[in-house]
């Protein structure tokens, strides 16, 4: 009987995916610094909607539930990227320049269709 060498073992996995040889570093590098920038993107994003929401929450009596779904809202009315909607907000609270037609637009409907919601 013939006995047939064992595999030499593997480096130790993290999270159970195997470490990328030299060749494949620089890609793998590339990719997780991709993958940073975009999280760092959604941070930033957030934070932005998340102040946008406390300036409607400020001037309109309205819950933050109901700040959200009018952001929202008017991003849709919009055709608006949420985050731009939020940006075009946070910039007009900070120099009381009037924001873009289409978007106060949005926001003005959207208010009118939220801002009596019931809250829950």
């Amino acid at each position: 009987m013939t006995s047939h060498p064992s595999p030499s073992p593997q480096p130790p996995s993290h999270n159970g995916k195997k470490h990328p040889s030299a060749a494949g570093r620089e890609e793998w590098q590339a990719q997780l610094e991709e993958e940073v920038a975009q999280l760092r993107q959604t941070v930033a994003s957030h934070a932005d909607i998340d102040q946008a929401i406390g300036v409607l929450i400020c001037l309109h009596q309205i819950s933050p539930e109901t700040g959200f779904t009018v952001l929202r809202t008017a991003s849709q009315l919009a055709n608006t990227k949420l985050h731009t909607v939020a940006e075009a907000v946070m910039c007009w609270a900070r120099t009381h320049q009037p924001l873009p037609a289409p978007i106060k637009e949005a926001l003005d409907e959207a208010l009118r269709l939220h801002a009596d919601t019931p809250e829950s």
